[in-house]
């Protein structure tokens, strides 16, 4: 409690200090729900995304005998990440990736030296590849949002279980003194007022 002035200014920083307390802790709240169900969202959509990337793996297992066949050419090799292209967006005060799309090198070859099934199997790879992205970037984007939501639950649990019940202590302690203390001027006062009267 040494940080506690029991003067007037006191109590008044310390009404001051209650008043920003109680001021910025309903907006960390609702950031604090915001942030949840952004989480909840992002929760079902990776599940849906690793739905629709199981479905693709077990398309892509329909050409697997092909891979292993005898053909010169393997569309895996065909199959190249150069880059994976993100926008950003801020939520609730954080920055987050968006999947864009995926861009593939451009390794040509030539279509009279492929087996028919060449462009339908290297297709059907990239879209499992991007699947996968898409997946690994909401992985990313439900890290950070976590992360934020931890904190602010922090924050949340701070401000109302430590903060704000610490400055009502201090405000009811000050005001208890300063009470006391005009009590006992008063008492002083009238004694001294006796005294006068005596004499």
């Amino acid at each position: 409690m040494s940080d506690v002035k029991m003067t007037k200014n006191g109590l008044r920083d310390k009404q001051h200090l209650l008043r920003q307390l109680q001021t910025y802790l309903p907006t960390l709240k609702l950031k604090k729900s915001l942030l949840q169900t952004q989480v909840m969202l992002i929760k079902n959509r990776i599940q849906r995304l690793i739905e629709d990337h199981t479905k693709r793996k077990d398309e892509i297992l329909n050409f697997c005998f092909l891979f292993t066949s005898k053909y010169e050419f393997d569309p895996l090799e065909y199959v190249q990440i150069e880059h994976i292209q993100k926008s950003y967006e801020n939520i609730a005060g954080v920055e987050l990736p968006n999947f864009e799309k995926v861009i593939f090198k451009d390794l040509s070859y030539d279509l009279f030296d492929t087996p028919i099934w060449f462009d339908e199997a290297t297709s059907q790879i990239q879209q499992m590849i991007t699947a996968k992205e898409k997946i690994s970037i909401e992985k990313e984007k439900k890290r950070s949002l976590e992360k934020e939501l931890k904190d602010v639950s922090i924050r949340v649990n701070l401000f109302e279980k430590i903060l704000i019940p610490r400055t009502l202590a201090h405000i009811k302690k000050i005001k208890i003194f300063l009470n006391d203390q005009e009590l006992a001027a008063i008492s002083q006062a009238k004694v001294a007022k006796l005294k006068k009267v005596e004499q």
